[in-house]
């Protein structure tokens, strides 16, 4: 009862959510049928359950590439429009920080990669979801410029965390590789070490 939007409601029941309300929506072509719920948290994780015909596809599949895309792209750009980006635009693993999500699609002859059916590879999904979601979302952050905002600054702490700990990473890369080699003649390290 409530369809995915109650499914996200209850996958994120034991979580914080970042605002109330269930952002979802429905297409239909006459050919594809996609529906889309979704829902921040203040975690950490991304939680994407999606479904081809009401089969759960586990290793996700174009449907899942698309909606992806449609997110990233459409957070970058509204950061900009907003003056949220300083240089280097959101990764999507920024944008899906604290995500919980459901995508289902109906699809008249799908192509499963795989015996276990978990991957679907029709290719021609990946712009039908990439576009429908990019749609959908664009008009969605117009109409709701504060829930909007949310959702960009959760995906800027997760931008800035991620460059921190590149920085760090390099740091120590940097620091081992120095403290590993030995200099040669005219660099070498103090000998007297009494200032």
């Amino acid at each position: 009862e409530g369809g995915i939007a109650s499914f996200v409601e209850y996958l994120n029941a034991k979580k914080n959510p970042l605002f109330k309300e269930v952002i979802q929506f429905s297409k239909d072509d006459g050919i594809y049928i996609l529906s889309c719920a979704m829902q921040y948290n203040d975690g950490y994780a991304d939680q994407t359950l999606s479904f081809v015909n009401n089969i759960r596809t586990i290793d996700g599949g174009t449907h899942e590439i698309g909606f992806k895309s449609a997110l990233t792209k459409i957070c970058n750009r509204f950061a900009q429009k907003y003056n949220m980006l300083k240089d280097e635009a959101f990764s999507s693993d920024d944008t899906r920080e604290g995500l919980v999500c459901v995508i289902s699609i109906n699809v008249p002859e799908p192509q499963f990669e795989g015996q276990t059916k978990g991957r679907l590879g029709n290719s021609e999904v990946k712009g039908i979801v990439d576009s429908w979601v990019y749609a959908f979302l664009d008009s969605y952050f117009e109409e709701n410029p504060t829930l909007a905002k949310k959702i960009l600054q959760k995906a800027l702490v997760a931008q800035q965390a991620r460059t921190a700990a590149k920085r760090a990473r390099e740091l120590t890369r940097r620091k081992s590789e120095l403290e590993s080699s030995v200099l040669p003649g005219k660099l070498a390290d103090c000998s007297e070490e009494d200032p």
